[in-house]
């Protein structure tokens, strides 16, 4: 430990060791820790890190600096988030910020100089259907409102602690508007794992991946790979192997996870454990946003449970084959839920996504082959086993087959979770929830499509318009360059920075989305533009930089007259290039080092 810098006694960072494994695998689990009780990850611990677990400092220091719910610099005892995503901007959000710093004292992003409160925005917190929300040291804030605001800051000011708040502050519900298959079909505990193991494990892994095949399950993160396919090419893979369940839902307006593991985590973790006896993994880990750090009590008991009951362990359910989990939590990075990149943090890593291939079916987690899915796809894996393929089939299309969850919000009467079957219209599901005056419909978050009223005949399907669940309305009243602006600079900002098309793009997008709402660009910017998008989509890493530029694209080509007017001749716009040119020949010298 570096000299004159010596541990607070609010941290036993021995005592923090000893309660988990030591190793990289740990790090991340560790800093959040840290970050909870210090309110962020001083030297001295960063120091200690290196020393004993033998890491380098500048990887602990990166992966500090890559989350954004770390920090080298302290922030506020009472550390508030409040979402920043589009739909709480919608219902105020942003004033809620204004008057939380007037009465704290302090401005965003900035510690107050006693230390107590600190005020940051930060992307969806995917609680968007009761917003405008935010979370103050990993609990969620919820239905936020200035009489609100002004409590909050009141119990901040008074230090009150955060168990003597009032209850209903906190009080995250799930309103669930329609149910169909997979949401009236509840399964116990285990019913799944005696189905499978009936004829036993061999003839039960065989049996498994037939039933998939034949229901025609897709996974449910939005890519819609076949699910019986990515776990035959694991389970063909030779060595050991892992599961990993993708419950970092960061796609803003998506929360459909948040209910099944509120109120479904049994078959969630069901789910896992079917995957891990058809593959033969022994090792599986559930990846929680760090948004949701405030379900891991109930999580840990569910898998305590489970435990106990012989459904996870040294014998699985009898079977012969072991199999635990562990809950790893994150730290606020969109990037994360891409497969790959939420690897390398389960590893304790920055979460980089890797190149494909290899595919994480073949070299995954510490290069073992890994079988990773989402939340609703290991539940309707679960109740699949339970029912069969010709029960799941009974809905959705021959493309499409069985049911959807999806996360509504917007200008909608009704905003919550709906289970819809696949092929259901884009109109259908408004009429549902109530929505009216319609103008744009964001299906799939802003790396989905977003469409026009024209189009609400089509499909929510996989032949049509895929989603990972994200349903996001806006009505007349919305000016959607202004939307797409703000999920832009979202895109912007949730970079990891690795490839060049990405972190430059990102950044240009968001100047030209800023200049055009501005009215400071031309009909050349929007070529650039589109240049851009088109280059980022070949060219970016992963599916965040290739997707980036969709909400700008949308709304030129589905709302022209909203871009059209805001446009200046070429000459009178702000020109880059020009600018760059009449730079100072000669820049003023940098300052000497002291």
């Amino acid at each position: 430990m570096p000299p004159n810098i010596a541990p607070p006694p609010l941290l036993d960072l021995d005592a923090l060791l000893a309660s988990r494994p030591a190793g990289p695998g740990s790090l991340l689990q560790v800093l959040r820790d840290v970050q909870a009780r210090l309110h962020h990850v001083p030297e001295w611990v960063v120091d200690a890190l290196a020393r004993r677990w033998r890491l380098g400092h500048a990887a602990i220091r990166s992966v500090v600096s890559f989350y954004h719910f770390l920090s080298a610099t302290p922030r506020g005892r009472y550390t508030v988030y409040l979402s920043d995503s589009p739909t709480d901007r919608m219902q105020g959000s942003e004033a809620l910020l204004v008057r939380l710093c007037e009465q704290l004292g302090v401005t965003p992003e900035q510690t107050r100089a006693d230390g107590l409160a600190s005020v940051h925005r930060t992307a969806c917190t995917g609680m968007c259907d009761q917003g405008p929300a935010g979370l103050v040291n990993d609990r969620p804030l919820v239905r936020l409102t200035p009489r609100r605001i002004d409590e909050i800051a009141h119990l901040i000011r008074t230090a009150t602690p955060l168990e003597a708040w009032p209850p209903d502050f906190f009080e995250v519900d799930n309103p669930v508007w329609r149910h169909q298959q997979t949401l009236s079909h509840p399964i116990a505990p285990g019913t799944a794992l005696q189905r499978m193991l009936v004829n036993g494990l061999e003839a039960g892994r065989a049996d498994m991946i037939a039933t998939l095949r034949d229901a025609g399950l897709r996974g449910r993160g939005g890519a819609g790979f076949a699910t019986w396919q990515k776990w035959l090419a694991c389970q063909q893979a030779p060595g050991p192997k892992a599961i990993t369940c993708n419950a970092d839902e960061g796609e803003p307006g998506t929360f459909k996870d948040r209910l099944l593991l509120m109120d479904w985590a049994h078959e969630v973790v069901e789910g896992m454990t079917l995957a891990a006896l058809t593959v033969g993994a022994d090792q599986g880990f559930l990846y929680l946003r760090g948004e949701y750090a405030f379900m891991a009590p109930h999580l840990m008991q569910v898998l305590a449970e489970r435990r106990s009951a012989g459904w996870l362990g040294p014998n699985v359910a009898g079977s012969g084959q072991a199999f635990d989990i562990a809950p790893h939590l994150g730290a606020g990075a969109y990037v994360c839920g891409e497969e790959t990149a939420l690897i390398e943090s389960v590893e304790g890593k920055r979460g980089i996504p890797r190149t494909r291939p290899p595919f994480p079916v073949d070299r995954g987690y510490l290069g073992l082959p890994t079988v990773n899915n989402n939340v609703e796809t290991f539940v309707q894996v679960a109740q699949i086993a339970v029912h069969g393929a010709a029960w799941f089939r009974a809905h959705g299309t021959a493309a499409s087959p069985g049911t959807r969850l999806l996360s509504v919000a917007g200008d909608v009467a009704r905003p919550g979770l709906y289970e819809v079957p696949w092929g259901i219209t884009v109109a259908e599901v408004l009429a549902d929830a109530g929505a009216t005056e319609v103008q744009a419909v964001l299906v799939g978050g802003p790396s989905g499509k977003l469409i026009d009223a024209s189009q609400l005949g089509r499909q929510i399907a996989f032949e049509d318009l895929p989603t990972g669940g994200a349903f996001t309305v806006f009505d007349r009243r919305r000016d959607m360059l202004d939307i797409a602006r703000q999920y832009t600079h979202f895109f912007a900002h949730e970079s990891c920075g690795f490839c060049t098309p990405c972190r430059v793009g990102c950044v240009q997008l968001a100047d030209t989305a800023d200049r055009l709402l501005a009215g400071h660009a031309g009909p050349r910017d929007i070529a650039r533009l589109q240049d851009t998008g088109a280059l980022m989509q070949r060219l970016s890493h992963c599916g965040l930089g290739q997707t980036a530029a969709h909400p700008l694209l949308d709304v030129i080509t589905h709302f022209p007259e909203q871009v059209r007017r805001r446009l200046v001749p070429d000459a009178q716009a702000f020109d880059v290039n020009a600018a760059l040119v009449h730079l100072p020949a000669t820049l003023p010298p940098a300052a000497s080092p002291p």
